[in-house]
Formats: structure tokens, C-alpha cells, sequence
């Protein structure tokens, strides 16, 4: 196989970091292990955030993903992972990780996760009439 998934996240440097702006990304295709059972959880990962200096390069993010296949996890654990490595990886401005999870047991399950950088305030939002 010419690519295996893979916990190395790649960056490239923002093209606009003197400005405030927001990349969402939509992730369909997440899989992990139920740590109780060993079953398959699916859920669908809505990645949003507001770069500094560096973006998530997503050849490396879809690699990053895929390494999650066979790896037992609690939805609130593996989410909370995922956020804190892409911050460690590319330090944003903003990052919230919204994972949805498929329904089990006639539960769905989603779990949000939040990082804000200290220095960094979101723009007043406008109101257009």
C-alpha cells in the first residue's frame, strides 16, 4: 500500500496570518474501536479554525484520521486527543472539534471540544439588516 495511516500532522505556513479568517473542514469518514466492545464507532469530524502562523496540511490530516482504525477509544477521549494534537500541531487562534457520532444502542452521541488562544479575541460578528 503506497500510503499507512500515520500520528504525523504536517503544516504549511498561513498565506493571510495577519488576518482572521475560518477554515472548516468535514471529516465523513472517522473510525475507531468501542474500548468495551471492539465493535466499529463512525462519526462524522467537523474540524473549524481560526490559524496563526500555521495550517493543517490534509494529506497529513486524512493520514492522522485513518490511525484512529484500530484504536480503542471512549468518544470523549479520542475527540479531546484529536483536538489537543492538531493544536500542538499548528497552535491556532481558535479550534473546535465537533465528532458526531453514528447511533449505538439508539444513542447518538456528539462531543464538542474547544481550544482559544490566550492572546487572541474573536472580531465582533456583523449584523446586516
Amino acid at each position: 500500500m503506497p500510503t499507512q495511516p500515520s500520528k504525523n500532522l504536517e503544516t504549511f505556513d498561513n498565506p493571510r496570518p495577519e488576518s482572521d479568517y475560518t477554515i472548516r473542514i468535514r471529516i465523513p469518514e472517522f473510525t475507531c474501536l468501542c474500548p468495551k466492545t471492539g465493535q466499529p464507532d463512525f462519526a462524522t469530524l467537523h474540524l473549524e479554525y481560526v490559524p496563526e502562523h500555521t495550517c493543517i496540511e490534509l494529506k497529513s490530516l486524512k493520514l492522522y484520521v485513518w490511525s484512529f482504525r484500530e484504536e480503542g477509544a471512549f468518544h470523549e477521549a479520542v475527540t479531546n486527543q484529536i483536538l489537543q494534537d492538531l493544536v500542538t500541531a499548528c497552535e491556532p487562534r481558535f479550534m473546535r472539534l465537533r465528532a458526531e457520532f453514528n447511533v449505538r444502542g439508539g444513542i447518538y452521541t456528539t462531543v464538542v471540544a474547544e481550544h482559544r488562544a490566550p492572546h487572541w479575541h474573536p472580531p465582533t460578528p456583523v449584523q446586516l439588516p
